[in-house]
């Protein structure tokens, strides 16, 4: 995919196929246009897209991004491709054309093996949803309807991971579950504390945050280590919406050894813009958005992460409860922590501990492309 004009088309053929989907919350498209582009995503001075439309009689009916990630294969000593951006109409022979025409580019770059939905990495949107698709999406994270997750096994490929999103409910005091659990990890292991992130300090506290990053998540399934630029690329992103008081580091001796962080769920807000800060010159989405945006009453909680000596300390439980006690304070009436590795023992044992609810399931799959 080459020209201008293609590119739009592949931009705009999700809000074509999702528009009527009150589920989904439609990415602005001024941040699709920059995903795309050499120049505004680090992701591409490492990384190689290609990119693939599907038309029937003129009309897009699908689209589907190939993605080679020679950092993530280093880092796992593997030869995985990934695809994402991946939407279509309920059709497998779309859908398998789609997928065809990414593994055949794939495979010429020697991987043996297609995994996804991952835009463009696990560091940024993953997975496909594969149940509760009647709950609207949270800030940031994906929504599909009950046909994509078929589609993608209709054409061979088998789950790989599953991501689990949970949610506690703000009620006017601290879950009683979540006290306990609180106090007792307290008892045990003294010396934490938590703080917020100190935004007039804000470069070397990213730069703190991403050593604790790559400590934390090293481990985790499908990991692979944010470049400087990517991090930094990240952090000014989330920096305009972010409240200092979601944002904790805990620390032993003044150490970092854990972080979390929670966002105001935007979602109700980019659905009220429509994909566009602006229409004929004029702000109307961004008026829409503003005026949504004062009615956030939920948080989303992207990034919970411990480093491995002190997972088994109270760190974990203090971080939650901080951040709960912050979203009650902020009118929050629900926090969604999305996502949780489905192996993640030790995180999910403690959300259930503390009173949290498993709400729904985001897939990622894998095929052999030995078999194209």
């Amino acid at each position: 995919m080459r020209t201008r004009a293609q590119r739009a088309a592949f931009v705009e053929c999700e809000y074509a196929l999702r528009r009527e989907d009150d589920c989904w919350v439609p990415p602005l498209r001024r941040d699709q246009y920059r995903l795309l582009s050499r120049g505004r995503n680090p992701f591409l001075s490492f990384g190689e897209i290609e990119l693939y439309l599907a038309r029937r009689r003129g009309e897009v009916v699908g689209r589907i991004a190939a993605v080679h990630d020679p950092r993530f294969n280093r880092h796992h000593e593997a030869r995985d491709g990934f695809f994402g951006l991946f939407a279509c109409i309920d059709d497998e022979d779309v859908a398998r054309e789609l997928f065809q025409a990414a593994g055949t580019w794939l495979a010429e770059r020697g991987m043996t093996s297609m995994v996804g939905p991952v835009n463009f990495s696990m560091n940024y949107e993953c997975g496909v949803l594969v149940d509760r698709f009647e709950v609207p999406a949270a800030l940031l994270m994906p929504w599909n309807p009950p046909s994509t997750p078929k589609l993608i096994e209709s054409c061979g490929f088998t789950a790989a991971q599953d991501l689990q999103a949970w949610e506690w409910a703000c009620v006017p005091e601290r879950p009683a579950a979540l006290r306990r659990v609180t106090e007792a990890a307290a008892a045990r292991h003294g010396g934490i504390t938590v703080r917020s992130v100190d935004l007039s300090d804000y470069e070397a506290e990213m730069q703190r945050v991403r050593r604790l990053y790559h400590r934390a998540w090293q481990d985790n399934w499908g990991f692979v280590p944010m470049t400087d630029r990517e991090f930094r690329h990240l952090a000014d992103q989330l920096r305009p919406v972010l409240r200092p008081e979601l944002a904790l580091i805990a620390e032993v001796a003044g150490e970092p050894v854990g972080f979390s962080l929670t966002l105001p769920d935007l979602a109700p807000a980019l659905r009220a813009a429509g994909g566009r800060l602006h229409r004929w010159g004029v702000p109307l989405g961004l008026a829409r958005m503003l005026r949504a945006s004062r009615r956030v009453r939920r948080g989303r909680m992207m990034a919970l992460g411990v480093v491995e000596e002190h997972r088994q300390s109270a760190v974990l439980p203090l971080l939650l409860a901080q951040t709960e006690e912050a979203a009650r304070r902020l009118g929050y009436e629900a926090v969604e922590i999305s996502w949780v590795l489905e192996n993640n023992k030790p995180a999910l044992r403690t959300l259930r501990l503390v009173g949290c609810r498993r709400t729904k399931t985001y897939r990622i799959y894998r095929r052999d492309l030995r078999d194209l």
